[in-house]
């Protein structure tokens, strides 16, 4: 594989589009985004603020801490510090600047400002339509498709920027296209890729997700999972693994204000597919090449999964990161191709029915059983034992299962999705 072939050009850049950092759950921090960019185009503080956003989005938004604003949760606190204190410049760190000064100045905004949130009848898995006005202007932005992708900004009724997206084939993400990963390609890609293509996005992922999986370890945040696992049942690598990605979610969904590198849009994908890597990477003492290039392996075989599912889903995405990441531990262990699909294709057997019902602390306890699920898929092929095709979900070839799990994620859990929303709504 060269350069210039279309695989290794596609690896690299989707590398460089979802290795991103973010701070905070990326739902509310786009909906803290799309607000200040709306308050920078309004000019001055707004009067009132109305949000309109896409089920998926209040779904992940409703439960879950925004850091930076001393405990608050919710879409009207994502949007309220946004506008009070964030700075649009740093998109997915939009408020990783907020001073305690700052907190209470968002807890005062809120107390005296009205802001309205609507369900959008909107087709699109992801939408974010923010509304503000002050007594004598008004102002507009939409993001539609992922985390950062604005569409529409408006001010005074004035279009200042349009991007047409009438439906969801036609929204224009601004990303590479990802239907010609494969599994084999990306092996054959993470084997031959010069370091340099990949070590800089890799290597800050591994510095990132490490730091706050050891604030998960070492302070009090949420159900605190990570240290449950470690206590009950022990610090061998296999454990260690699930513990450190458990950790980093405990943390990062229970308001830890340090940023972690997503993949996928999400930060608890990211931790997913890197940390339980990384953990038995050091275990079995690979070095700091092969290291990097098998959480590179581990990241693009998540957002390969992710591709046939969509951004947001009723199907929990630490299902895909764990595939990622069992597939890469088979890699570490001397795995092969061949080993390395049927790793994935029995994780996904076993834990394909996880729903996603939004972020919150549970996720952690997700992202141990889907890590789980990817190294005992590859202990069963080890030990001469597969899922095969026609046991359920289970098709002939990696490929063709892949593809039956974003059909299953992305149409057929259409309705699931609505009954979780219905359900989380009327708690």
């Amino acid at each position: 594989m060269n350069k210039n072939d279309l695989i290794y050009e596609t690896c690299v850049q989707v590398l460089k589009e979802e290795l991103l950092p973010a701070m905070g759950c990326t739902e509310p921090i786009a909906i803290a985004y799309a607000a200040a960019v709306a308050r920078r185009t309004l000019g001055e503080l707004p009067t009132s603020v109305s949000v309109t956003a896409s089920g998926n989005i209040i779904k992940n938004v409703k439960s879950v801490f925004v850091p930076n604003t001393g405990g608050l949760r919710g879409i009207p606190a994502a949007a309220a510090a946004g506008i009070v204190s964030g700075d649009a410049d740093l998109k997915l760190e939009v408020i990783s600047t907020v001073t305690e000064s700052d907190q209470n100045a968002i807890r005062d905004y809120l107390e005296n400002t009205a802001i309205e949130v609507t369900l959008s009848d909107s087709p699109h898995i992801f939408d974010i339509d923010i509304s503000v006005a002050s007594a004598s202007h008004s102002a507009r932005v939409r993001i539609v498709t992922h985390h950062t992708n604005i569409v529409r900004i408006e001010k005074d009724d004035k279009v200042l920027f349009d991007l047409p997206v009438e439906d969801e084939a036609a929204a224009d993400d601004g990303l590479c296209d990802r239907s010609v990963l494969s599994v084999a390609g990306i092996l054959e890609f993470v084997e031959n890729a010069d370091l340099a293509d990949i070590e800089a996005p890799v290597k800050r992922q591994i510095e990132y997700n490490t730091r706050i999986a050891e604030e998960g370890l070492s302070g009090n945040w949420g159900a605190n999972i990570g240290k449950v696992l470690l206590a009950a049942y022990g610090n061998e690598v296999h454990n260690r693994a699930k513990a450190m990605a458990a950790a980093g979610s405990d943390a990062r969904m229970n308001g830890c204000s340090m940023p972690v590198i997503i993949v996928s849009g999400s930060g608890n994908q990211g931790m997913t597919a890197s940390l339980p890597v990384v953990e038995f990477a050091k275990e079995l003492n690979v070095g700091y090449e092969k290291m990097i290039r098998v959480v590179a392996l581990s990241d693009l075989i998540t957002v390969h999964l992710k591709s046939g599912i969509g951004r947001l889903s009723a199907y929990c995405g630490a299902v895909s990161a764990g595939c990622g990441s069992g597939a890469g531990i088979a890699y570490l262990y001397g795995g092969d191709l061949k080993v390395i699909e049927h790793t994935i294709v029995n994780a996904i057997a076993i834990n394909s029915g996880i729903v996603c019902d939004g972020a919150k602390a549970s996720c952690a306890a997700k992202i141990a059983s889907s890590v789980e699920a990817g190294i005992l898929g590859y202990h069963m092929f080890k030990n001469g034992q597969e899922f095969r095709a026609g046991d359920g979900l289970v098709t002939k070839g990696v490929e063709a299962t892949i593809r039956n799990i974003g059909t299953l994620a992305r149409e057929g859990m259409r309705e699931t999705d609505r009954e979780i929303l219905n359900i989380m709504v009327g708690c």
